[in-house]
């Protein structure tokens, strides 16, 4: 649903919703709860959204908005594929830092929709998935279902590794350091190119003949 179209009054408490959702678990929240929430009665609420299914949806619709729209501004504003990696893992830091209980939604909840719903939803993450590829200019190794795979790998890492150090006491320059080293030494794996078989089987060999030509140790 586009932004103009949705619930002022829900746009006003989004943030309240979504702790309500990532803290209580969506299944244990009800409508009525919801209404209070958004300081709306019950039925008010109904005429906005029909269920709590499509007001989560919303919700995962707006989080997958904006990972297309970071990635549109990536797109243009960084040329190089290294900048491009390095500008991708600091903007999902940073969003994940502004839209932390969209990030626990998605993950955790996603599965609540409807099957209709649920389409949307992976119509959204494979458009973004696909995008990432697009952006990191990857010349997979893979068949086609490999690269669409790896696409979905390293969408699942950045989305996830900004919050793997969250209960160390780390500060910020030092917590985000430590999470662009790990995730780039990750996604630079992945999408290296495959090392032609000549030049696997032959390293062993190099490395004996190197060692053995070495000149005795003088005593």
């Amino acid at each position: 649903m586009p932004m103009p179209e949705r619930c002022s009054r829900f746009a006003e408490y989004r943030d309240k919703v979504l702790e309500l959702f990532a803290s209580k678990g969506f299944g244990q929240v009800g409508m009525r709860e919801l209404a209070t929430c958004l300081g709306l009665s019950p039925g008010s609420l109904y005429h906005h959204y029909p269920s709590k299914q499509h007001l989560l949806l919303d919700l995962i619709e707006e989080f997958y908005e904006e990972l297309l729209a970071t990635l549109g501004r990536i797109a243009q504003q960084a040329p190089a594929k290294r900048d491009k990696l390095q500008a991708l893992i600091r903007a999902h830091v940073n969003l994940h830092q502004e839209m932390p209980w969209h990030f626990r939604l998605v993950e955790r909840d996603s599965g609540c929709l409807n099957e209709e719903q649920q389409q949307r939803v992976r119509q959204l993450r494979e458009q973004y998935e696909r995008k990432l590829l697009l952006i990191l200019g990857s010349r997979s190794r893979f068949s086609e279902q490999g690269r669409l795979a790896a696409g979905h790998a390293i969408a699942a890492l950045l989305n996830s590794a900004p919050s793997w150090l969250a209960q160390h006491p780390l500060d910020g320059p030092e917590r985000d350091e430590l999470v662009e080293s790990l995730v780039r030494g990750a996604i630079e794996r992945v999408l290296a190119p495959r090392r032609a078989p000549e030049a696997i089987s032959l390293a062993p060999s190099i490395e004996k003949t190197s060692k053995n030509t070495q000149p005795p140790a003088a005593f």
